[in-house]
Formats: structure tokens, C-alpha cells, sequence
């Protein structure tokens, strides 16, 4: 077990929200002592066959929101999503907040700036966020205090973020029945990926474990929430003592059976500019899409 700066006998509300289309959890996390909330990994609804944006899953949250009283201060991105579009800008204008992701999203704007031959007037420097979080920082929600951890391997950017007693590790962690996220993108590494599960276990075993993603594997119900011991003893990939070579060889051989997800082409130009999408010369919103770049 690790100590963190963050006191962790709080005990954040947490309100999840499921989005079936992409098997994305977003959250909003509630100060227990104030109004303050954070709103993490959030959705946009795309029809990409039709190329059609609209803000279902969004609005959803902003209901909450607003319902409840609640004054919304982080939109936290865990990482740049390969399989959902973020609605942080449009969730901002309607609420407020900063967008916070963590500083090596400039080496996934590089890669991918390459890849979709993005010009110069796209900044590759992060700017298109209000927060760069680097490995260990410390933030408030109301009275709360966050810790962001780096926990790089299925993207560069990963960031598993501590609020009180609940941690959201993004991708980096699965439901014990679901493993672990492939670390084949641009910049992944299943060593690396392993390296930073252990940051995660090394919280306190009463730590709430929350997910960005879950399919239900074998037919159960949607699940997201778990801890840091039922992580320890019953992960499929990493539980049970199984060591970082056995991950590895495992992880690699699983990640070339994957196939691409349904979605990553329009959510990396989105996600990489913080949500916003791109736009044309002629300043219409347009997304490419990279002919054997991926």
C-alpha cells in the first residue's frame, strides 16, 4: 500500500452515467461537503455514418447538474479516447469548469498531428486545455483534494485521477473479469501498461475502483465499479500474482487479434483539440480520414 496526499476517508458522491453506443462510463464526482463537482470522461454523440453530431449523453449530465444544484469546476479527460468523443467544450460553455488532461497529450498531438497531416495552425502543445496535469499533482474540488497519477501503457496520457476515496483509472484497468486495455495505439506499451496497473494496486485495498468502459463479458449486467483487493485477487490479466513477463506475452498476443475501434478516427481528431472539432478552410466542420495511416 501507498500513502497519498489525498484524504481518503472522503467519501465522494459518485453519479454514473452509461453510454450503450460506445460502452463509455462518465461521471459526475460530488464534493460530500459542497456543491463542487467534476465531471470525468464525458460523451458526445456521433452517427458517423451520417456524419452527425448531437449531445444526448451530454445533456443527460447537464440535467444532473443543474437539478442538483451543483457547481461543476474540472472536466477531467483520463486520457485521449480512441472510442468516444468528448462533449467536455460543450458541457463548459453550458456549466463552466476547466478541462484538465495530463501533459503528454503533446506527444499524442504530435503522432497524431503527423497521422491526420494536421497543419500548422493545429497547436501541438496542449493549449487547447485548461490544465496540463503532470504526475502527482494536486487540484481541489470544493473542499476536496485530487491527485492525478501518470499511468502511462494503453496511451502516453493516461492519467488515473484520486478523489477521496474513489480513483478513475480510465483504461488502464478493467473489471476483474474484463483485464486490461490493449497497449498497441501510437505510444502504447504493455510493460508500461503493467508498470502503471501496479500504481493503481499499490492504493489502499478499500480504494473504489472505477472504469471508463465495460462489455459485459460473458453476458453479465454492465458493471463499473470494484476495488483496488477485488482487483488484486481476481483480474483476469494482472490478479493473482501474475507477473509483468506473463502480461506482457499475453497482452502483445491478444492486442494483434484486436481489430481497430469503430470510432477512432473521428475521436482522436476530436479529443486531441480537447473535444472541439475540426474545421476546414472554409471554417466548416470537418473530420479526414487517413487512407492505410492507422
Amino acid at each position: 500500500m501507498t500513502s497519498t496526499p489525498v484524504d481518503m476517508s472522503v467519501k465522494p458522491e459518485v453519479k454514473a452515467f452509461f453510454d450503450r453506443g460506445t460502452n463509455t462510463i462518465s461521471y459526475v464526482v460530488k464534493d460530500p461537503a459542497s456543491s463542487a463537482c467534476a465531471v470525468i470522461d464525458s460523451v458526445m454523440d456521433i452517427d458517423y455514418a451520417a456524419g452527425r453530431i448531437t449531445y444526448d449523453h451530454a445533456d443527460e449530465m447537464i440535467d444532473y447538474i443543474k437539478d442538483n444544484g451543483l457547481t461543476l469546476e474540472w472536466l477531467i479527460e483520463t486520457h485521449v479516447h480512441a472510442d468516444h468523443l468528448s462533449a467536455a467544450p460543450y458541457i463548459q460553455q453550458k456549466l463552466g469548469g476547466k478541462i484538465g488532461i495530463g501533459e503528454k497529450i503533446v506527444a499524442v498531438q504530435e503522432t497524431f498531428g503527423k497521422i491526420f497531416n494536421e497543419g500548422t495552425e493545429f497547436q501541438r502543445d496542449g493549449s487547447q486545455f485548461d490544465q496540463l496535469f503532470t504526475d502527482g499533482d494536486i487540484y481541489r474540488i470544493g473542499s476536496m483534494t485530487a491527485l492525478a497519477i501518470h499511468t502511462p501503457g494503453h496511451t502516453p496520457a493516461c492519467m488515473t485521477h484520486v478523489i477521496g476515496d474513489a480513483a478513475f483509472v480510465g483504461d488502464t484497468l478493467f473489471m476483474p473479469d474484463g483485464g486490461s486495455a490493449r497497449a498497441d495505439f501510437p505510444g502504447g506499451d504493455a510493460g508500461t501498461l503493467y508498470d502503471s496497473i501496479q500504481k493503481v494496486l499499490a492504493l489502499p485495498d478499500d480504494t473504489r475502483l472505477f472504469m471508463c468502459h465495460d462489455y459485459g463479458p460473458n453476458g453479465r449486467d454492465i458493471q463499473w465499479e470494484t476495488t483496488v483487493a477485488d482487483e488484486k485477487a481476481h483480474n483476469i490479466h494482472v490478479g493473482a500474482g501474475k507477473t509483468r513477463e506473463e502480461f506482457i506475452r499475453f497482452r502483445t498476443e491478444r492486442d494483434a487479434q484486436l481489430d481497430m475501434p469503430a470510432l477512432i478516427i473521428p475521436s482522436l481528431q476530436v479529443n486531441m483539440r480537447a473535444g472541439d472539432v475540426p474545421t476546414d478552410k472554409d471554417g466548416k466542420k470537418m473530420l479526414k480520414v487517413p487512407v492505410n495511416g492507422l
